[in-house]
């Protein structure tokens, strides 16, 4: 099978400019791009079977190691995406607000709990995953989106911290700036309905 570049509908952003998000779905369909690519190159080395060299051998661990980056780059993109669609908003009594309350105090307490691990040097992704078996949120930060997830969790908010999220519009040391506007224009029912799916599937 082969992976399709997803389309948006996105809305005109608050302090994220329309040419920024052209570059970074730029970035995105580069993801869906390769990931097809090594697929179907690793297609292409099965059919040597017992015959395929070292050298063959040799490439095809390389592209089996390079189809995490790739596909999880793909992936974490589309959670990133999906969260701008639709109107900005959520429901104060959402189960997911319920959840962040319990876990950190208060809805006000888990944004800036969210800014606060946005806040770490360098770069990579600030992810809010939901663990069924523990039945709680945990907010971590992933420095290379292929290395670091937290196994099985099932990603709720995903805000990406790579350079290339918001070097259009702003320079590394306004980082801050652009959480700021990633935060105001979030429409919180997406990250709603994946809290509402997870805790499903856990029941």
């Amino acid at each position: 099978m082969a992976y399709t570049e997803k389309k948006f509908d996105l809305p005109a952003l608050e302090g994220i400019s329309e040419k920024q998000i052209t570059v970074h779905l730029g970035l995105y369909a580069g993801y869906v791009k390769n990931v097809n690519l090594i697929m179907e190159t690793l297609k292409g080395y099965a059919a040597y079977g017992d015959k395929a060299s070292e050298g063959d051998k040799f490439a095809i661990a390389e592209l089996r190691r390079r189809l995490a980056f790739e596909f999880d780059g793909m992936r974490m993109h589309e959670y990133y995406f999906e969260q701008f669609e639709g109107e900005k908003g959520g429901s104060p009594e959402s189960g997911l607000a319920k959840a962040a309350a319990d876990k950190y105090g208060s809805g006000e307490a888990f944004i800036a709990h969210i800014k606060e691990v946005a806040a770490t040097r360098g770069i990579g992704w600030v992810v809010v995953y939901y663990d069924p078996r523990g039945k709680t949120l945990h907010t971590s930060f992933v420095a290379d989106h292929e290395l670091g997830q937290l196994a099985g969790l099932p990603v709720i908010l995903a805000l990406d911290l790579w350079e290339h999220a918001f070097m259009v519009d702003r320079v590394p040391a306004e980082k801050k700036d652009y959480v700021d506007a990633f935060l105001a224009n979030l429409n919180w029912s997406v990250v709603e309905k994946r809290f509402e799916a997870a805790t499903a599937s856990a029941a």
